[in-house]
């Protein structure tokens, strides 16, 4: 039996028994809630590994959930949701969601994020026995030196190139919402600040990913914001 506790908070049943059934024969551990209510219960009570969670709830708005969840823990959330608009992730990431995934969706996209969610989970129990350096690939950021490199060599980048590469490390595998990332690099988000992040992350992605061999570090998610992929 996988380890691995999933918390689904779907209030339509022939969705939330699509998951469970999907989760069980995939051998996850699964609990329910049909409300944010409950789901805020089963969340503080069991401290699943990772909560799927709906936006259409019947008691509050989904957005609502995962503020007061994020209020007192990191447990990563995927949203599964029909609202598709950009506005609504841009809303659900902003206010803590690690991931989205827009219904209708396939099992094996669900399954993919879940995988992507648990190698993440067991990294971040890594870097914690060791949080000063980091490696990704060819990546490595010694973050109490304050120095990144390449395939062993050292990047030159600027401070502000440094500050999202390093923010976006350590949240690798997450999208960063334009919002996030301009208010933890420069304490604002104004419109010049997201145009000047535009900018500094084509710098940086240039840095990262030229030649013809290069590795993707880097994904753009459109008007949402960007997120480190994990390379092999």
């Amino acid at each position: 039996m996988n380890k691995f506790l999933v918390l689904v908070v779907e209030d339509d049943a022939p969705v939330r028994n699509l998951i469970t059934t999907t989760l069980k024969t995939h051998d996850y551990r699964y609990l329910t809630a049909e409300d944010g209510e409950n789901a805020i219960l089963q969340a503080t009570s069991h401290n699943p590994d990772v909560i799927l969670l709906d936006l259409g709830l019947p008691d509050m708005d989904g957005v609502e959930v995962i503020k007061k969840i994020r209020s007192w823990s990191n447990t990563p959330i995927i949203v599964i949701s029909a609202r598709s608009e950009d506005t609504d992730k841009i809303d659900a990431l902003d206010a803590g969601a690690d991931d989205y995934l827009t219904k209708p969706f396939s099992v094996e996209e669900l399954l993919a994020r879940l995988r992507v969610t648990q190698r993440h989970f067991a990294l971040m129990r890594q870097e914690k026995e060791n949080d000063t350096v980091f490696e990704n690939g060819d990546l490595k950021i010694d973050y109490a030196a304050g120095c990144a490199f390449l395939a062993g060599t050292e990047l030159h980048l600027t401070p502000i190139e440094y500050k999202l590469l390093c923010l976006l490390s350590r949240n690798i595998g997450r999208v960063l919402t334009h919002t996030y990332i301009t208010q933890q690099v420069w304490g604002s988000s104004w419109e010049n600040d997201v145009a000047s992040l535009r900018v500094f992350m084509a710098t940086l992605r240039k840095k990262l990913e030229s030649g013809a061999d290069a590795k993707q570090y880097i994904q753009t998610h459109i008007g949402v914001g960007y997120r480190m992929l994990r390379v092999e």
